[in-house]
């Protein structure tokens, strides 16, 4: 274990401090500054005009650029100074998990028969044994990689426009409860057990990763507006499981409005009302709301799926997850019936494209659990040794989470250019380039500069920090990052970090946010046409 990883009781008492999420990546507490190690390059007169603008009078920016074949450095602004990092802090975590686990790995839950057999008769209990797999097949595409939109539904309680993936949420419940049936298994007299002993879920990550993760512990509530101005609006969600229950009171109101939806719950989580307007001539808005007991829900989950298979379940399928019945260990109890995930490489994908949040945070838990333990603390060494393999000033680096979500998170542009020169020299240096969001082309870069000379030349992930500044009704924009990769001329990459710390929006509009990480995109597309005419 390495001596200087921060212990449990100092990084629970800096999370509470945590402020309100609105963007991609984190949410933020304050502002570094610093004076520069050295004078600035000549800078493109593109990225000046960004710097001078209103919203950064009162920021920083940072810039590097770097050869990571020759170590050449053409940008470096700051580049040792400590920035908020936001969601480029995913790029430590996700490639520690990668490298500890492999990109190779899949994740195989298993169902255990536990108890006895008579014909088709199980005397005894099914146990899920979860496997901390992010999606359980609820992603998955018929090719076997893992589907993902523009803006993930995590994201839709607080940035316009996210969507849904196609894919059934419990297709591996599906999947699972077919091969149940397929083992000879009709009847189940005793219950469905998930086994959940895999980790401890960690209050100090937030959000908080769960051994059983279905639907991203998500049910998405999709509002479409009524046939009239005045009509009730339209529902659709998803996962049906029992005995959540959702109602709705949205009205249509007339074109060109905006939506206002607001989503609750009650304090288990189970029943759920949407209330507010939506727009006669709006396209479908989701929010989602939280499942407070992911291994009740899962649970119940599993016996439904069950039923649509085949299988009786003499337990009742509605109530408390029953985990003192599980067994010491499961040898004599055969596996019944598995479901293998796609491989890591895939998830890192979704998590770098989208940001992630909760498969970020639960690659912590996973790195812990290599070392047999149960505390996802206990991940923050692993990753500790593996930036140290990776060459990475692991002093220039402060983390208490895996998503760039916690108050203390920190890190110099020159660490991230060192994380993103480590994978330029492995095996695996193009599928780890290309899990990074593309400029113009997917992933939270979709949109930014989609015709300019640099689209599909810049991959980079991105990250956000923001919080509301009530005195001056406006948003603080605490951070808002990219680091990656650009394309200097074909097959050749440069590192790069480019971002600004302590920026301003005009007003309390999201799409002020959403405007700085554009600048943001557009100092990268204009390194990339700077280095690109330079050779």
């Amino acid at each position: 274990m390495s001596p200087s990883v921060p212990r449990r009781t100092p990084r629970r008492r800096i999370a509470g401090t945590v402020g309100v999420l609105v963007a991609v990546g984190v949410v933020i507490t304050g502002l570094v500054q610093a004076a520069p190690s050295s004078a600035p390059p000549t800078l493109d007169p593109r990225i000046s005009s960004v710097m001078r603008k209103a919203e950064y009078r009162h920021a920083q920016w940072g810039l590097f650029q770097q050869n990571p074949e020759t170590g050449k450095v053409t940008q470096s602004r700051y580049a040792d100074q400590f920035f908020i990092p936001g969601s480029t802090a995913k790029l430590f975590s996700v490639s520690g998990t990668w490298h500890t686990l492999g990109g190779g790995h899949r994740f195989v839950t298993p169902v255990h028969a536990v108890g006895q057999r008579r014909g088709a008769t199980l005397k005894g209990d099914l146990d899920l044994v979860a496997q901390g797999d992010l999606t359980l097949g609820g992603r998955t595409r018929k090719d076997g990689t893992v589907a993902f939109t523009t803006i993930d539904h995590t994201y839709a309680n607080d940035v316009p426009g996210a969507t849904l993936t196609p894919q059934d949420p419990l297709a591996g419940l599906h999947h699972l409860a077919q091969q149940v049936r397929t083992s000879g298994i009709r009847r189940v007299d005793g219950d469905v057990v998930v086994d959940a002993r895999l980790f401890r879920p960690d209050p100090a990550l937030d959000p908080a990763p769960t051994p059983l993760i279905i639907n991203d512990n998500l049910i998405d509530l999709l509002t479409s507006p009524g046939a009239r101005v005045g009509a009730p609006a339209g529902l659709q969600w998803r996962p049906k499981v029992a005995p959540y229950h959702v109602t709705s009171s949205v009205r249509t109101v007339a074109a060109g409005k905006p939506a206002d939806i607001t989503v609750s719950s009650s304090a288990d989580g189970t029943r759920i009302r949407l209330t507010g307007t939506i727009a006669a001539d709006s396209a479908p808005v989701l929010r989602v709301s939280a499942v407070k007991d992911p291994n009740a829900f899962g649970r119940t989950a599993m016996i439904e799926a069950l039923k649509r298979a085949g299988v009786e379940v003499r337990a009742k399928a509605i109530g408390p997850n029953p985990s003192g019945r599980l067994p010491k260990s499961y040898q004599g109890a055969p596996a019944v019936a598995r479901y293998t995930s796609p491989a890591y490489s895939q998830y890192a994908k979704l998590i770098l494209k989208v940001s992630h949040n909760l498969g970020a945070n639960l690659g912590i838990c996973l790195m812990a659990t290599t070392t047999g333990s149960t505390n996802c603390e206990d991940g923050f060494p692993v990753l500790a040794r593996f930036l140290e393999h990776a060459h990475v000033d692991r002093k220039a680096v402060q983390l208490a989470d895996g998503r760039g979500g916690n108050p203390a998170d920190r890190t110099t542009p020159r660490a991230l250019a060192q994380i993103l020169t480590y994978w330029q020299h492995t095996s695996d240096a193009r599928a780890f380039r290309m899990s990074l969001p593309i400029l113009g082309v997917d992933g939270t870069l979709a949109d930014s500069c989609p015709s300019c000379p640099s689209r599909g030349k810049v991959f980079a992930k991105t990250g956000t920090a923001a919080g509301g500044d009530t005195l001056n009704d406006r948003l603080a924009v605490g951070a808002e990052t990219a680091a990656g990769y650009l394309e200097t001329r074909p097959g050749h990459f440069d590192v790069f970090f480019a971002g600004v710390n302590g920026a301003s929006t005009p007003n309390a509009d999201i799409n002020g946010v959403l405007a700085v990480g554009n600048d943001v995109a557009d100092v990268a597309a204009y390194l990339q046409q700077q280095a690109s005419a330079r050779r």
